[in-house]
């Protein structure tokens, strides 16, 4: 028995260090700063030569600039992850700005499947909210100021719902979080998905689906 409890012990305490490596890895030095110009294919990106290192790999101008959101979803995010900041290469963390137009503004149902994302409201009111896999809805309305978190991997969004524009600035677990579009990766996939599976998981009819694909495409 005494040995079983050892083994169990073990088998948990080797649990919780894989939980906890199961973000981005953590750096081996100082500073590895993204060489996004190699070849060297690795999980992340090669470091550049130390010797070639400068601040600007550590900084980003533009969080302070309004994005466009001129489109139909009228939102726009500006990203400030490792592909604006080789800096950020290995230390599990990036940013991204978030603009609103008014009404209705969107920031439609994603996931991030690399990152937590914790988001702060700067400038008007937002409808956010995520949903586990048990298919529970968690949301709030948000005000200047307010703070909402969205657990790894899970579909959420944002929406202005007050009547002037909308900013917010969200934190993420991660280099590069990625960011995948449940509508979009659905219908707008290439080669698309074959209509009648769509038309079965969702219920409808295959000529909806297809046409639901052709505005996605076309997008």
């Amino acid at each position: 028995m005494k040995s079983f409890l050892a083994l169990a012990l073990v088998v948990l305490v080797a649990h919780n260090i894989v939980i906890v490596r199961a973000g981005d890895a953590d750096p081996l030095q100082d500073v590895c700063v993204a060489d996004r110009t190699s070849r060297v294919n690795v999980n992340g990106f090669p470091c550049k030569d130390e010797s070639m290192v400068t601040a600007n790999d550590f900084m980003f101008r533009g969080l302070d600039i309004a994005g466009d959101t001129s489109n139909m979803l009228g939102s726009t995010v500006t990203a400030a992850n490792v592909m604006q900041i080789p800096g950020l290469n290995t230390l599990g963390i990036s940013m991204a700005r978030i603009d609103f137009a008014a009404p209705l503004g969107l920031n439609p149902p994603h996931t991030h499947p690399r990152a937590t994302e914790i988001l702060v409201v700067m400038e008007g009111t937002l409808s956010v909210g995520f949903i586990t896999t048990a298919n529970k809805l968690f949301s709030k309305t948000l005000e200047k100021g307010d703070v909402f978190v969205f657990p790894k991997g899970l579909v959420h969004f944002q929406q202005n719902v007050g009547y002037g524009n909308a900013v917010a600035i969200a934190a993420l677990s991660s280099q590069l979080p990625g960011t995948q579009q449940v509508a979009q990766s659905l219908f707008g996939a290439s080669p698309p998905v074959d209509a009648s599976l769509l038309a079965k998981a969702f219920k409808i009819d295959a000529s909806l689906v297809q046409l639901l694909q052709r505005k996605f495409l076309a997008a």
